[in-house]
């Protein structure tokens, strides 16, 4: 478990995606020039952006997701974060930000790359970087209720037809 280790899943979730869409293509190659130059690109300390690991959570019958009202972005939001060195993999991070940020245990992740996203931001180096975000499909188990975290305003299941107006989510079916 080291930058090292958490840079070379990037990596390989990058190198085993297929995108279909040109702007989702463009979008993961400039991930992996990011991370080409970038060796501690996975971790906070990179101000000039780094990669962040996102849970897009459904519920079990996948009727519904589960968002949070982000605080210094101030839109409903998939649930993730910073990775951390104790994380092995960016996959590991998202599982374990899904976890911290929902309070619902038996989280189910699928460990292939669900996409891709990237946003400016403020965080919480206190300077303006770039949230490189690798998103994962996760699944909570049945009868799952949430509770909120102190790092969210808000956190509720939305069904996925009738999303809020200022939410922010990446959705596949």
């Amino acid at each position: 478990m080291s930058a090292s280790s958490l840079h070379a899943s990037a990596v390989r979730l990058l190198e085993s995606w297929s995108p279909t869409i040109d702007p989702e293509r463009s979008l993961r190659e400039a991930m992996r020039a990011f991370l080409d130059s970038a060796p501690r690109g996975c971790l906070r300390e990179h101000a000039p952006g780094h990669i962040t690991a996102s849970a897009v959570v459904f519920s079990h019958d996948e009727r519904e997701v589960l968002l949070t009202l982000h605080p210094r972005v101030g839109r409903w939001i998939q649930l993730g974060g910073h990775c951390e060195e104790s994380d092995d993999t960016v996959a590991a991070a998202a599982l374990r930000e899904a976890v911290e940020e929902s309070g619902i245990p038996d989280l189910t992740i699928d460990p292939e790359l669900y996409g891709a996203q990237a946003h400016p931001i403020t965080c919480s180096l206190g300077v303006p970087t770039r949230h490189l975000d690798l998103l994962f499909r996760v699944t909570a188990p049945e009868g799952a209720v949430p509770v909120r975290s102190a790092e969210s305003t808000d956190l509720r299941w939305w069904p996925v037809a009738a999303l809020p107006d200022n939410s922010d989510v990446l959705l596949r079916r």
